[in-house]
């Protein structure tokens, strides 16, 4: 990876990285302080609040592993969220700009990564919703996401002050390609300014609406495949796998967004 962050280099793969959402790098040989140099090509690379998966020399990467600290497999799935379709920090004020995954053991059935496509979903959309949808906004919040889906308590009192909820628009307009896009995801918890029981039936509603099978991707890791996706036009989520079996090991950089974006017109 020393060629792709050389700055000659990288402006190609940024390029492309904008042009198809997301790229994948077959056969990569990435160490961790590697990896970490690559995120920073896109931007700021966020130190996650759930500090308990930081890997232990580099706190910018968020591990994501069924293995203990012995190295053996556990019966249990590490971010249950995460088998859920939701975009990356949109919880965060500014919403994530890419995420980059790169797989160092992957289970033999199962364990894939999932990517919609929410141009495509805007473009899918009718012209009744989208009349329906412009001007609303969503408040999307990671405690809500992470402690519904969890089987214990994920976030200490501290991490929940550190992550507060965070508003955006459903109908939202890409910062650089300029195109539209739809904007939701399972850290979307309810909708501003309506009653909370009707907005969370609508936000489930939306989600099903926007990540219809023809618009997904399906990628089934082979060891030392590294991809990196943009989170301002796509959603993601895992799949399962025999987590008391099969190992999976991978290593994640979220890429903090550094733009504001626009709401589609209500008018």
């Amino acid at each position: 990876m020393d060629e792709a962050i050389r700055p000659e280099v990288f402006p190609h793969i940024y390029q492309a990285f904008l042009d198809h959402q997301m790229i994948l790098f077959r056969d990569v040989d990435l160490a961790p302080e590697m990896q970490v140099a690559f995120a920073r090509c896109f931007g700021d690379v966020e130190i996650h609040v759930l500090d308990q998966y930081h890997e232990p020399h580099h706190p910018e990467i968020y591990l994501l592993t069924n293995l203990d600290a012995e190295g053996k497999p556990v019966a249990m799935h590490p971010d249950p969220g995460s088998m859920h379709w939701h975009t990356d920090l949109s919880w965060r004020p500014r919403t994530g700009l890419a995420t980059m995954i790169y797989a160092i053991e992957v289970p033999a059935e199962g364990g894939e990564t999932h990517l919609c496509d929410m141009y495509g979903a805007y473009d899918s959309l009718s012209e009744d919703w989208i009349s329906r949808l412009k001007g609303i906004k969503v408040i999307h919040n990671l405690d809500f996401s992470r402690t519904r889906r969890q089987d214990w308590d994920l976030m200490t009192d501290e991490q929940r002050a550190k992550a507060p909820p965070s508003t955006h628009p459903i109908l939202r307009t890409h910062p650089e390609t300029g195109r539209r896009v739809t904007f939701l995801g399972d850290h979307a918890e309810c909708i501003e300014g309506m009653d909370y029981d009707e907005g969370r039936t609508l936000v489930e509603e939306i989600n099903v609406l926007i990540t219809p099978d023809e618009l997904v991707y399906r990628h089934r890791w082979t060891p030392r495949d590294l991809i990196v996706w943009d989170n301002r036009c796509t959603m993601h989520r895992a799949t399962g796998y025999d987590t008391a079996k099969e190992r999976r090991m991978m290593r994640r950089c979220t890429i903090n967004g550094n733009a504001t974006y626009e709401a589609v017109p209500a008018a």
